[in-house]
């Protein structure tokens, strides 16, 4: 029986990932938990360990394992003509159980099996797996169990399976989920699900939909009071001071519109002529004649 080491506890995570370090750089095979399944990985620039795992679940060539990496900086060495988009599923869904498929990097010497220059790419959030693959690097990983079995979620669902063809298995307790990762194909322009797994594609297209603008009547509405307010609360009101009653000038010549004056009886007319007074006519009212305070009581200009 292969040595089983228990995670859960920081000596035993120590020692586990110690010993698990020590198998992949000779080119062994480990099973190592995930925030999705256990998984059975090896070395993924060893040839010879690739095919062990692929040989250990039954699995031929033209289904090549997924690379696990430690880190998002790493998916640029692997991978080539990575879409905008694929970043922004990065950003959003890394670490976690989105698996991405992009174009490989020629320059890489791996045989990962029949991948068509492609390569298939996660990183798990997963604090044991993360802690292997910072001392190893990339590995090809996949579900820890036979090909058509349940995946294992348990290191003793694993070794059940898989036994002997493993040479460490590392036990971090169940797994938190039995989903697998969700697979997305990202070498062509627009993303397409290879397989539905623990996020939705719901969760995808809300990833990639862009943010919608904000209401911007309703902005320049509230920037209009905020305006008004500043204002009203800046402007000081003036308040006119009571002024002395003067007495009215004399009226000049109305203006067009204005209502006449009505006319005054200026009392008996004298004729200083040798002739008889003119009988029954009165005389105009002198525009120019002076109105007091007294001819119109309480009136002012």
């Amino acid at each position: 029986m292969s040595p089983v080491y228990d995670c859960t506890t920081e000596s035993g995570r120590a020692e586990g990932i110690a010993a698990a370090v020590e198998v992949v750089r000779d080119g062994g095979v480990v099973v190592l938990p995930t925030d999705t399944v256990y998984g059975i990985g090896a070395d993924a620039f060893s040839p010879e360990a690739v095919a062990s795992v692929l040989a250990a679940k039954g699995r031929g060539r033209e289904m090549p394992p997924p690379v696990l990496v430690p880190s998002i900086r790493t998916v640029d060495g692997l991978a080539t003509d990575i879409p905008s988009w694929a970043r922004d599923l990065i950003r959003e869904f890394w670490p976690g159980p989105l698996t991405l498929v992009f174009k490989s990097q020629s320059s890489l010497m791996w045989d990962l099996g029949d991948t068509n220059g492609t390569v298939a790419v996660r990183m798990p959030q997963d604090e044991t797996a993360l802690a292997l693959l910072s001392e190893v690097g990339p590995m090809a990983v996949t579900s820890a169990n036979l090909t058509g079995q349940p995946p294992a979620t348990t290191a003793t669902d694993a070794a059940a399976q898989l036994g002997a063809a493993v040479a460490v298995y590392l036990d971090a307790g169940p797994t938190s989920s039995n989903e697998v990762s969700t697979i997305i194909d990202c070498t062509g322009a627009e993303p397409e699900m290879l397989r539905a797994g623990a996020i939705t594609q719901q969760q995808i297209d809300a990833a990639l939909r862009p943010a919608e603008p904000e209401d911007a009547d309703a902005d320049n509405d509230a920037d209009a009071e905020n305006v008004v307010e500043a204002d009203a609360e800046a402007t000081p009101v003036a308040v006119d001071e009571p002024q002395p009653l003067r007495v009215p000038e004399p009226l000049s010549d109305p203006e067009p519109g204005d209502a006449p004056e009505p006319a005054r009886d200026p009392g008996p007319a004298t004729d200083p002529s040798p002739t008889e007074p003119t009988q029954g006519l009165e005389l105009p009212a002198d525009p120019t004649a002076e109105r007091t305070a007294a001819d119109h009581p309480g009136e002012t200009r």
